[in-house]
């Protein structure tokens, strides 16, 4: 299937652990597919969703939709200090605005943490 937009076709930047980690599952075939390893083949989206619903099963956790992993690793890049443009970018999204109505939540304790490093900031000039 094409992409649904422009945007949905990016480089996305990895850390050396994940490039690692990727080149442990590398093909051959430049074409190929993630999650197959083949270009002919592709996995249909429901074949992936029921087998994270198998693993979760297995892995007593609760059921959790396949979507809520990109609004948690959206909120964990911001939490771990990444900014916004680049975080939309790497999502795919046409503007920061998407990201950051539709994709964070920031939680309490960063919202805390930013209050204090403001408070830190203007209490040392």
């Amino acid at each position: 299937y094409p992409p649904k937009s422009r945007s949905s076709i990016r480089t996305i930047p990895l850390s050396p652990d994940m490039v690692d980690l990727c080149m442990k599952f590398k093909v051959n075939d430049e074409e190929a597919y993630v999650l197959t390893g083949s270009s002919s083949s592709f996995m249909e989206p429901r074949v992936l969703s029921n087998r994270i619903k198998q693993f979760q099963l297995d892995c007593g956790l609760d059921s959790l939709h396949f979507h809520t992993f990109r609004h948690s690793f959206a909120t964990r890049c911001l939490e771990s200090g990444m900014d916004v443009k680049s975080l939309s970018e790497v999502l795919g999204h046409s503007s920061c605005k998407i990201t950051l109505d539709t994709y964070v939540h920031v939680s309490m304790d960063l919202k805390r943490q930013g209050m204090i490093q403001m408070e830190r900031k203007v209490m040392l000039r």
